[in-house]
Parts: structure tokens; C-alpha cells; sequence
């Protein structure tokens, strides 16, 4: 078991329950999944770039990721439907937790001038969405072998209904807000 999971069940879950007043344990807002997702626009010229993004996504997550194609074909973007344009990683379980926790306590501590996370970046039903422009914030990237630095989103889905909730979820979990 991770850690996180370990400290969120013995002593996050009653922490929220009191702050949020809910009656039952069972109403207390949890992670369902933690979605990571990096878009390749130029992959329509060059595969092989999409091939690079795909290795290093399941480096950073520990698990294989799946290829996005287009849905439509825009011409002004030169691309055709059914094209590869992206790849994402949904986390679950075990390797959700694992995930959260070397973000919070090694990713996050690397980001430049960081003065916090901002609480706006929520959807309005208590999912966070983190934009990143590098993918050499995670330590397990090699920086000698990256030859183009490629942005990702990561969101993290809740059962929170709200974006209070959601804040009080993450704030248990370890994320640093402003």
C-alpha cells in the first residue's frame, strides 16, 4: 500500500468529515483516477515524436499509455481523422496514490519560482487540472535524452460535487495551495 493511502484512510478521511461536516464517512469526497495527458500536434508531420511522448509518459507513470487520434480533420492544422495527435495515462488504485504522493512530495518542490497551486484551475465539480510545460520537472526523465521539451496536463479526478470539497480533498492529500 502507498503511503498516502495509508495516512488519507487512518487520518485524512475523519479530518475531512469533521471540516466539511458531513454525517458519513461514506460521503467524504475521494481521488477516483489521476488522468495524465500530453497532446503532439506535431505529430502529423513526424510519428516518431508521438513514439518519444508515449515512452516517456509510461517512464513518468509506470504505466503503458494509450494513443488519442484525431476526431475530425482539420485542414488549416493538417490533420486528417484517425490520426494520432496524443497520448494519456489513467491512474487508478495503488498506482493513483503512488503517483500523487512522488508529485506532491518530488515534482512539485521542482516547479520554478512556485508560490503555490492555484485554486482556480478547478471544473466546477471538484476535478483539478494542472498544466505543465515541461516534462523535466519529474526526475525520472533523462535530461541528456530528451531532445524537445513537451507540455502535459495532469487532472485529478474526485467524487468531491464540489469545488470546496475538491480543495479540502487536495489540501489533505498534500497539494500545496496558495
Amino acid at each position: 500500500m502507498s503511503r498516502l493511502y495509508e495516512k488519507f484512510k487512518t487520518e485524512g478521511t475523519e479530518a475531512l468529515k469533521t471540516e466539511l461536516g458531513l454525517k458519513n464517512v461514506m460521503m467524504v469526497p475521494r481521488l477516483k483516477m489521476i488522468v495524465v495527458n500530453s497532446g503532439v500536434g506535431e505529430a502529423t508531420q513526424n510519428i516518431k515524436i508521438l513514439d518519444k511522448v508515449m515512452e516517456e509518459l509510461a517512464i513518468i507513470t509506470g504505466q503503458k499509455p494509450s494513443i488519442r487520434r484525431a476526431k475530425k480533420s482539420i485542414a488549416s492544422f493538417r490533420v486528417r481523422a484517425g490520426q494520432p495527435v496524443g497520448a494519456t495515462v489513467t491512474l487508478r488504485g495503488e498506482r493513483m496514490y503512488e503517483f500523487m504522493d512522488r508529485f506532491v512530495s518530488i515534482v512539485i518542490p521542482r516547479f520554478k519560482d512556485f508560490r503555490g497551486m492555484s485554486p482556480k484551475s478547478f471544473d466546477g465539480k471538484g476535478n483539478y487540472t494542472i498544466a505543465l510545460k515541461d516534462q523535466l520537472v519529474f526526475p525520472e526523465i533523462n535530461y541528456s535524452k530528451v531532445d524537445k521539451t513537451k507540455g502535459m496536463s495532469i487532472t485529478f479526478v474526485s467524487t468531491a460535487r464540489t469545488n470546496a470539497e475538491g480543495l479540502a480533498l487536495l489540501k489533505t492529500l498534500g497539494m500545496p495551495f496558495k
